[in-house]
């Protein structure tokens, strides 16, 4: 992403190859776990008439599930244009396109244009290397909720990481992954207002909704 890495990397690695796998994996499999602890949590908190904002949601089966739980709209940010032909061929099939807006950028860089009652980042925190920098943006553009996963700062998610890095290094491609740790994800969001109101995890993963303070 612009100023923190190169968006060639981000672009090479998510490419239509890898939606074209999501899809698959979504049409068979659903969402994965932890994306679907979140959902479940948002929905019990009330979804009905609101927004939601994605960052890097792909081809947007997290926000067809939100769509169909009650939320009015969603808009995706996405920094790989890779992901949209196979974004665009789901939406119409579910019916959901005048519900979803999608916008290709930096989403650090676009945030200030940008407000939804909820925030979601499923796995993104672990694709940028300045956390603060994308958690502040999530936090300023949400009025309510911003859910977040990202590996658990533990060795066998580590080694999960490490490996892909070394693979990515091996093919030549100019993206890394991270394990920023979850105390100083939590710290940010205090810092600006926000206490945890969920959380779980599970072997590899860490979900945590943050709520902001009334």
């Amino acid at each position: 992403m612009s100023g923190c890495c190169n968006p060639s990397g981000y672009r090479h690695f998510f490419n239509q190859r890898e939606a074209r796998r999501n899809l698959r994996s979504y049409e068979r499999r659903g969402l994965d776990t932890m994306a679907r602890r979140v959902v479940g949590y948002l929905t019990s908190r009330g979804l009905e008439g609101r927004s939601v904002l994605e960052v890097g949601g792909g081809i947007g089966a997290l926000q067809i599930e939100l769509l169909r739980a009650g939320a009015a709209t969603t808009t995706n940010v996405e920094i790989s244009g890779g992901y949209e032909k196979v974004a665009a061929d789901l939406l119409k099939r579910e019916g959901l396109e005048g519900r979803v807006e999608r916008r290709l950028g930096d989403f650090t860089d676009v945030a200030g244009e940008l407000e939804a009652d909820d925030v979601v980042m499923n796995r993104v925190i672990c694709c940028y290397p300045d956390m603060e920098k994308l958690m502040g943006a999530a936090l300023g553009a949400s009025r309510r909720f911003v859910a977040a996963t990202f590996p658990r700062d533990r060795l066998g998610a580590g080694l999960v990481v490490a490996m892909g890095n070394a693979y990515c290094r091996m093919r030549n491609v100019d993206f890394r992954a991270f394990v920023h740790p979850p105390d100083a994800i939590r710290e940010t969001a205090s810092r600006r207002g926000f206490a945890v109101a969920f959380e779980d995890k599970n072997f590899i993963w860490h979900g945590v909704v943050f709520e902001r303070a009334a």
